[in-house]
């Protein structure tokens, strides 16, 4: 049989993933991504229940009015400790994929998910509203290490025909979990005055989910080999994801890499910007990350309900249209994840940031004349939705992975560090100047976006080589020209 199969030749590699693959994408996702994207969503749906809660508590406790200012204050405070905890979690996370394993911290984070879940379900039994600060920091620091380490696992057991479907998995995922917290957060089902903190509490559920299905699913081959140096447990890992068949290509692969790192320990976040090797990948993940966050998207959302109220919808049917974004940006990643490995990430990517510049010039002038036609509200609509399929088909969905693809087992980890950590640094200066921006400049804030979205989509043209159907050693290889170009040119000039 072995002969036979020696003489048919390698067998083509599967364009699906094995099931068991899939389920493991589905494992670490529910607890990773899907917990970012829920938890940014379902915090909008409560608000006014508790400003009510911070007002009746401190009447209660100190027998005096809140003053609205320090309500601000506090209501700001509870909104934005999730970024800070967010960038503490980007901190440690890749530590803790080094340590504990891929597999290991994930687990490990479902504990810090269901504590914060218990703090701020009790926080109003108990009338403290600062176990609500408290849970909401803690499940920060749940999705900060959740979005570095979710990404680091898929990337590292997919296959290089199918990484960029799988590394899509963590968009999908994190956009299911903005539609399912604006779904749950109706107050028809989690969003009503008495069933805020049941809704705030139940980013439990994921956790659980996570603690009960990911344990059945092997750890990273890449680190089980190059990490650990068990082989036996990697050849384990491999079969069973691959197959007994198909699982060769991979392992030659894995160890092609380990040999090119030579017994390199992990590095640490600093390391790399001394590294000369990873120059541009590092400037290439900065640029993109920064450009995802500071693209525009917020400012879509922020306008959106205006533009609906505009176009004639009822203000309590609002909360339904939103829904729609939520399952437009969740029907582009989808989408996304079927294209990228048939058009490849430059030409989705570049699209992608292209078709948004333009959406924001619409944006512009259909602002600046809504009230002048009819049928301008409408074009402001339909803007909106346009936007969120352009983001969601390039820098929504590609830019995690891309951060997978670019760098080598030992860089990998410190590489997520840094790109998290931009991230949140990212979200939280937008969150703070993006109320002036747009007190500022009104409608105009748009060209600011155009003009950034520009600039990113032409960096991108210039330096990232497509890397579809690429080894991640083959990736390194392109990069070589722009890490070394000044001593290349210093070579041939003493030839």
């Amino acid at each position: 049989m072995e002969c036979q199969l020696l003489l048919k030749g390698p067998r083509s590699p599967s364009k699906l993933p094995s099931w068991t693959l899939f389920l493991a994408v589905c494992a670490v996702g529910i607890g990773g991504t899907f917990q970012y994207g829920y938890n940014v969503s379902i915090i909008s749906a409560p608000t006014v229940h508790i400003h009510k809660f911070l007002n009746e508590t401190w009447s209660s406790r100190y027998q005096t009015e809140l003053n609205p200012s320090l309500l601000t204050l506090l209501w700001s405070v509870i909104a934005s400790i999730f970024s800070l905890g967010g960038l503490c979690g980007a901190h440690i996370g890749g530590s803790m994929a080094i340590r504990l394993g891929r597999k290991g911290a994930l687990l490990v984070n479902n504990f810090i998910a269901i504590l914060a879940s218990i703090l701020m379900g009790i926080s109003f039994p108990t009338g403290l509203f600062e176990l609500l600060m408290v849970g909401r920091f803690l499940i920060g620091v749940n999705t900060g290490i959740g979005i570095c380490v979710q990404p680091l696992y898929i990337g590292e057991v997919a296959p290089k025909h199918l990484r960029g479907a799988m590394a899509m998995g963590s968009s999908i995922f994190l956009t299911g979990g903005i539609l399912t917290g604006q779904i749950i957060g109706l107050r028809e089902l989690l969003g009503g005055e008495k069933y805020w903190p049941f809704l705030l509490s139940s980013s439990c559920f994921p956790a659980l989910a996570q603690l009960f299905f990911l344990p059945w699913f092997p750890e990273s081959p890449r680190y089980l080999l190059i990490d650990r140096g068990d082989e036996t447990k990697c050849t384990k890992a491999l079969k069973r994801f691959h197959g007994p068949l198909h699982y060769h290509e991979e392992m030659e692969d894995i160890k092609r890499e380990r040999f090119a790192l030579n017994g390199e320990k992990p590095k640490k976040p600093w390391q790399l910007f001394g590294d000369r090797n990873v120059k541009w990948q590092l400037i290439t993940v900065i640029v993109m990350t920064m450009g995802q966050q500071l693209s525009g998207i917020n400012a879509i959302y922020f306008y959106a309900s205006y533009i609906f109220k505009q176009a004639g919808i009822p203000a309590e049917k609002i909360p339904y249209i939103t829904l729609g974004t939520g399952a437009c940006e969740c029907l582009t990643a989808l989408t996304c994840g079927l294209l990228i490995d048939y058009m490849g990430r430059r030409l989705l990517i570049i699209g992608g940031y292209t078709l948004m510049s333009f959406w924001c010039i619409v944006l512009t002038f259909s602002l600046t004349y809504q009230e002048l036609y009819p049928w301008v509200p409408h074009l402001s609509m339909a803007s909106i939705f346009a936007f969120i399929l352009s983001f969601g088909l390039g820098p929504g969905g590609i830019t995690n992975t891309l951060t997978a693809e670019l760098f080598t087992q030992s860089s990998r980890p410190a590489a997520y560090m840094i790109g998290g950590s931009v991230s949140w640094l990212s979200f939280f200066t937008i969150g703070m100047l993006f109320p002036f921006i747009v007190n500022g400049l009104k409608q105009y804030c748009f060209v600011v976006f155009l003009l950034e979205s520009l600039l990113v989509a032409s960096f991108i043209f210039f330096v990232i080589p497509e890397t579809k159907n690429k080894s991640f050693l083959e990736i390194k290889q392109e990069f070589q020209h722009l890490n070394f170009r000044g001593r290349i040119k210093e070579k041939e000039t003493e030839l």
